[in-house]
């Protein structure tokens, strides 16, 4: 492992939903070019649920970025409901190398079900194939300190 590089070279911010109260329906980043990480990791957080409210998410890819050809694919979050789901964090990894290798685009889809509820998520790109990461970050990205 590589000490002398910054955590900000080996991971980049590859897309986002952005935080809000996010209202009943499907919520997507952006498409991702696999072709620039080995790995993806988004990491979804709630803020305070609606009543009733729940959110679900998985993983999507299509042939290109503008979304051809898109299908569900790996696992899906167990649901989050507002009974335990506010101000609570989960992690959901994809693996193209390992797990899906059919298509060259991915994203996330976060579906909020019930009522208007506050969430985000971040996708992060692990080990960009041409470094420093950081080089393909979002355009939001508007500081690295550090």
């Amino acid at each position: 492992m590589q000490t002398t590089t910054k955590p900000s070279e080996r991971v980049a911010v590859a897309a986002v939903i952005a935080p809000g109260a996010l209202t009943a329906g499907a919520k997507n980043s952006g498409w991702i070019d696999l072709a620039t990480y080995t790995r993806l990791m988004a990491v979804i957080s709630t803020g305070t649920m609606g009543a009733s409210g729940t959110l679900d998410a998985k993983w999507q890819q299509a042939d290109d970025s503008s979304g051809t050809n898109a299908t569900d694919v790996g696992t899906t979050l167990t649901q989050i409901v507002k009974a335990s789901g506010d101000n609570k964090q989960a992690v959901m990894n994809f693996v193209p190398s390992t797990d899906y290798t059919e298509k060259r685009y991915a994203r996330l889809v976060m579906t909020v079900g019930t009522a208007t509820s506050d969430a985000s998520a971040v996708v992060l790109g692990f080990d960009a194939r041409h470094l420093p990461a950081s080089d393909n970050d979002l355009s939001t990205v508007v500081q690295i300190v550090g």
